[in-house]
């Protein structure tokens, strides 16, 4: 008898708890679906029927005419952004109240793979976005030019190797290992050789991290339904040791100091041995309102955690927006000819050579690129936490910290409110003539503001030199499996991926 009660007081504990905030945007007078028990909005997504962005994607084609949408993820609020302004504040004038990316309710608890620029909040976030930012200037890029055209050559060769045996390439997978010998040479120092050698410890790696599993799935859906419970679960647990014994080693190859090279765990192993750094607080303040002086300093786990982003952030997303960008090109034939004409008559005027010059001018590339983001973003999404109670006077609506604020980038992309025929792939509407302010508002495959990937100028380089030194050699065209629109792979999170992983293409080598 005491068995029962006790799990039936369980069971109406659990009820109040899971159910106590599902009247928070009734009483705001925002308008929402009905929530459920234990899953909220969100039962597609925990059950494997949705991902995250597709989910945002179907609530905001629900509610058409309203700027923001309420929604639960279990029990947890969130705000779904409809409108270019709200938007705007959010991710720029009024970053202070949402600096805060909320992939850790419990910050103190991070597993150590996830203390990085892109996870960490506050005033660690903001010592590595200063400490950071300088590896990515425009100086620095040119500097480092060389290898990635270096790097992009060593594509022409493997793709002319692989047309050689079998028409038929996965262009995922071929963009995926350029995008990963990049990083090896202008991050880290080395060469993986990810090109030639599927075996590489990178490309292996690679594979292991986004091989996204029920486990780790289950982990991200239950620290959304239980944080508390949760918190000390680890999301990168099965391959934590390989990932700092490999970002150890690249450490130890440079001898645990700066090579000399400038390359980017140079930039962190300089602050490493310059110890303490100061910054002014971005979450303490003196009584007169003053920002408080608070120091950190980089150990080997901040130098490691770093050293890993930079790899996964870099490998992911460069190799996801190019090859999505040649999945569309083979499906548009006449668009393919004219960046094809585009990359010859620039490479005539540059002895025939692929430079940092070269590609700038490249500028109808660049165009059929943006589109490709604009289809299949990296990101579908965007998320920050208010962090301290907040107020769009726009809209006569105030919400409290912990409530998150959701920007759907793929809906945006997809809205013919912004974009004249979205569905049509139309590389000119990025055209300077064309594209507008409200269409830059709403375009935000790199995120915008203070929380903007901060490699981004690295990332559309290289993938603008591995995309010409494509299409200077090759015509890319479907393959019999090739699907014109893939479906987004429903485990994916962060970083969309098609369905199986592959984007199958027919390279024909240019006479």
């Amino acid at each position: 008898m005491i068995i029962i009660v006790t799990f039936v007081i369980a069971l109406v504990f659990f009820y109040f708890y899971n159910t106590r905030k599902f009247n928070y945007w009734a009483d705001k007078g925002v308008k929402h679906d009905k929530p459920v028990i234990l899953f909220g909005n969100n039962a597609k997504n925990f059950l494997m029927k949705q991902s995250r962005s597709q989910a945002m994607e179907e609530i905001y084609w629900k509610y058409p005419k309203e700027r923001v949408i309420g929604f639960y993820r279990s029990s947890t609020p969130e705000l779904i952004l409809r409108d270019p302004e709200l938007i705007k504040q959010v991710l720029i004038s009024k970053f202070t109240y949402f600096y805060s990316r909320g992939f850790h309710p419990y910050p103190k608890v991070v597993e150590p793979l996830m203390r990085n620029l892109y996870v960490v909040e506050g005033d660690l976030w903001k010592m590595l976005r200063q400490t950071m930012t300088p590896a990515f200037t425009s100086t620095k890029l040119k500097a480092m030019f060389p290898l990635i055209v270096e790097t992009a050559e060593k594509l022409q060769a493997r793709t002319i190797n692989a047309v050689k045996s079998a028409a038929i390439i996965d262009a995922k997978d071929l963009m995926s290992r350029y995008s990963i010998d990049i990083i090896g040479c202008c991050g880290f120092g080395l060469d993986p050789d990810s090109l030639n050698n599927e075996d590489s410890e990178f490309n292996k790696l690679s594979k292991e991290i986004f091989n996204i599993g029920f486990k780790e799935f289950a982990v991200g859906v239950l620290k959304s339904m239980f944080p508390e419970l949760a918190q000390n679960l680890k999301y990168f647990g099965r391959f934590e040791k390989k990932g700092l014994n490999l970002m150890k080693q690249i450490q130890d190859s440079k001898g645990n100091k700066p090579s000399g090279r400038g390359d980017f765990v140079d930039l962190l192993l300089e602050f490493k041995q310059k110890g303490p750094i100061e910054i002014e607080s971005l979450e303490k303040s003196l009584p007169n309102g003053i920002p408080e002086k608070v120091t950190f300093e980089f150990d080997d786990v901040l130098v490691a955690a770093q050293t890993y982003l930079f790899f996964i952030a870099g490998y992911k997303t460069t190799s996801s927006a190019s090859s999505y960008t040649l999945h569309q090109l083979a499906f548009n034939p006449e668009i393919q000819k004219k960046v094809q004409k585009e990359i010859d008559e620039v490479l005539a005027r540059h002895n025939m050579k692929l430079s940092y010059y070269a590609v700038k001018e490249m500028t109808y590339l660049e165009w059929v690129f943006k589109e490709g983001m604009r289809f299949f973003p990296s990101s579908g999404r965007l998320m920050r936490v208010c962090t301290r109670q907040f107020t769009f006077d726009d809209i006569n609506l105030t919400i409290d910290p912990g409530v998150r604020a959701i920007v759907p980038i793929q809906a945006l992309h997809m809205d013919p409110k912004y974009w004249d025929r979205p569905k049509e792939f139309r590389p000119e509407r990025f055209h300077p003539d064309e594209f507008t302010d409200i269409q830059k508002a709403v375009y935000l495959p790199f995120g915008d503001g203070p929380r903007n990937c901060v490699g981004y100028r690295l990332g559309l380089m290289q993938s603008l030199a591995g995309l010409a030194a494509v299409l200077s050699q090759f015509t890319v065209e479907p393959a019999p499996e090739s699907v014109r629109f893939p479906e987004v792979d429903l485990t994916s999170d962060v970083v969309q991926s098609p369905k199986g992983g592959k984007l199958p293409l027919i390279f024909k080598r240019r006479t």
